[in-house]
């Protein structure tokens, strides 16, 4: 994967593309675990989202690029 990306003349990391993704998954995530009251479950939710979102990130990152 090239590291810039040309959109209209304008380069943008690759990574945007990875962590879009990211987010995509993340917001799932969120949905599933918000809708079934899993967050009872959890000490501090955002601390929690943020955590998981680095997660992912990294986990994505490093297997796709």
């Amino acid at each position: 994967m090239p590291r810039e990306i040309a959109i209209g003349g304008v380069l943008i990391p690759g990574l945007l593309v990875w962590f879009l993704l990211s987010l995509a998954l993340l917001l799932l995530f969120d949905w599933v675990v918000g809708r079934y009251g899993l967050y009872r479950f959890v000490w501090h939710p955002a601390l929690f989202r943020l955590a998981f979102f680095v997660c992912i990130f990294g986990s994505v990152a490093l297997l796709l690029y």
